[in-house]
């Protein structure tokens, strides 16, 4: 009897964990689609406002030459990785930093021949991972991987672009996991500074008139733009995020369901063998009253 009981506690343990799976499985369907929903509604934005800031550009005096388009020589480059505070999300987080670090071993010899590599994070997880091998993380924001919101990013984007006006880096990477679906985000990176933009064709700003200057627009255009555009990469890591979560929580709930059910088959194979041998005792001990 002893073993039954074993086999009940543990089908009910199974059983919460299971309850609990599936509502942190709804939870995170929920939050997936307002990240979505955000997601649709910055990227339109976004891409217009790197045409824009492509199509001045072309009409833009030689005088105006912002080091955000042209580098600097710092022995620097800094490389930022998005993950999240939380686990339970599958191989979010560590296909992310996994990502970044090997992509770092690859190109020692080009991109980071003579400079060190230097990190900033977004997320718990991912921070926790690069200080166990002692990687020199010079900036780490956990608030923006619970708080997506714009002035948070403004203020991430910011604090980055004046380590590199200060020459405290060359260059600066990102490496976060791009929402595709619920099941599947892809681990991608993307340059952010030195800024390049795609070439126009034609001169499309003649049709306009630019004021006080194009010199000036570029000025205000480009800090907005940085701002955006990095906003969106973050909300593509949130809804990643997300549907990793979703997606991992469904297989936890499935894998706790099949376990349920297997815990109840040898409970009843166990409750059928302790009737059985209770009832041979019985019958012995009749039989041996008989005798």
């Amino acid at each position: 009897m002893a073993n039954l009981k074993e086999i009940r506690i543990r089908i009910a343990s199974v059983t919460n964990t299971r309850q609990v799976t599936s509502a942190m499985k709804m939870v995170s369907a929920a939050k997936l689609r307002k990240a979505q929903d955000a997601i649709t509604k910055i990227k339109p934005y976004a891409q217009k406002m790197q045409e824009i800031v492509a199509t001045v550009s072309s009409s833009v005096s030689e005088r105006f030459a912002s080091p955000l388009f042209t580098g600097n020589k710092s022995k620097n480059v800094l490389v930022i990785v998005v993950t999240s505070n939380k686990g339970l999300c599958g191989l979010y987080n560590a296909s992310v930093v996994r990502s970044a670090l090997d992509w770092i071993e690859n190109n020692k010899a080009t991109i980071f021949n003579n400079k060190e590599v230097v990190f900033a994070t977004i997320g718990r997880k991912g921070y926790d991972i690069l200080a166990k091998q002692n990687k020199k993380i010079i900036y780490r924001n956990d608030e923006l991987a619970n708080k997506p919101t714009y002035e948070l990013s403004s203020e991430f984007i910011n604090n980055i672009v004046a380590r590199y006006l200060l020459h405290e880096v060359s260059r600066v990477y990102i490496f976060y996991n791009c929402f595709k679906n619920a099941a599947s985000q892809k681990p991608v990176m993307e340059r952010l500074i030195p800024i390049t933009l795609k070439k126009t064709k034609g001169n499309i700003i003649s049709d306009f008139i630019l004021e006080p200057n194009s010199d000036a627009i570029m000025k205000g255009l480009v800090p907005k733009m940085m701002e955006i555009q990095f906003h969106a990469i973050v909300l593509d890591a949130t809804a990643s995020e997300h549907g990793a979560r979703m997606t991992a929580m469904h297989q936890a709930t499935d894998n706790a369901t099949e376990l349920i059910d297997t815990l109840r088959l040898y409970y009843n194979k166990a409750r059928q063998d302790a009737i059985t041998n209770e009832l041979l005792e019985i019958v012995s001990g009749a039989e041996a009253l008989k005798g």
